[in-house]
């Protein structure tokens, strides 16, 4: 099994013989504009995909199928839905898979609770994409739990910490586990992504597990970056199981 972050939340997980292209936001730098209540004036994605377009176009002609978490723009956008496959098996929360074939996909795998596909099975998780009213803004967010009979993994997807993902992981016992960090935070309301406390939380709850952040220094509402996760890291002496991803950086999952 491995893992490859191309940039922010989009992931490549090669689990059971399959290439897993997950949350794809695949536009230029700056595609995307300005995101609503911020604090400045960044446009959005911050930075570049870490190959050039026709190395991507090769990349996703690897890919076995793709998993959307839920519909906000850093993890579904335009140049994903014009440029990826119609036919290629799409995998997402049961509640958003009508919207995604209005986009023309037509081999979409809506999942409620579990699926089994190419002999991985994949469980849908909870989130909480913030608290209050910015929460409820955010809308209903999930994750996925991908098991083989050796392998698994949970991505969480965009979620702070709270008792719920506590209950996935004992729930599902993963060996690795992949979080949004950054804090992302708005002009209003607390952080909607994981801060560096809320990651700390993670490993000490999951003390067996190995921990992977991402969501960094892609977005403008992001406020905390590697250096300063890092350094969280280190203090609470997690560095041996709690890791940061570069962009184009893949890692393999022992």
């Amino acid at each position: 099994m491995t893992l490859e972050l191309w940039r922010n939340a989009t992931l490549v997980l090669q689990i059971g013989g399959k290439n897993i292209l997950i949350d794809p936001m695949l536009g230029k730098k700056g595609s995307l504009g300005l995101f609503p209540m911020t604090d400045n004036e960044l446009l959005n994605p911050l930075v570049n995909l870490p190959f050039t377009e026709e190395i991507l176009k090769e990349r996703l002609s690897e890919i076995d199928a793709v998993v959307v978490t839920h519909l906000h723009p850093d993890h579904w956008d335009e140049k994903a839905i014009e440029i990826l496959d119609k036919n290629i098996p799409l995998l997402c929360p049961e509640s958003i898979a009508e919207q995604i074939s209005q986009s023309g996909f037509t081999n979409i795998i809506p999942v409620k609770d579990a699926v089994a596909w190419q002999n991985i099975n994949i469980s849908m998780t909870e989130g909480r994409h913030g608290t209050g009213e910015i929460g409820k803004k955010m809308g209903v967010v999930n994750g996925f739990v991908f098991k083989t009979e050796e392998k698994s993994i949970y991505v969480v997807g965009d979620s702070i910490w709270y008792e719920g993902i506590a209950a996935e992981i004992d729930r599902h016992q993963p060996q690795h586990i992949i979080v949004a960090g950054g804090a992302a935070t708005f002009v209003v309301g607390d952080p909607i992504i994981m801060t560096a406390s809320d990651i700390i939380k993670v490993c000490k709850h999951a003390p067996e597990a190995y921990v992977w952040v991402t969501h960094l220094e892609a977005v403008s509402h992001c406020k905390e970056n590697r250096s300063f996760i890092k350094d969280k890291i280190n203090e609470n002496n997690l560095q041996d199981r709690c890791f940061i991803l570069q962009d184009g950086e893949t890692r393999s999952l022992d």
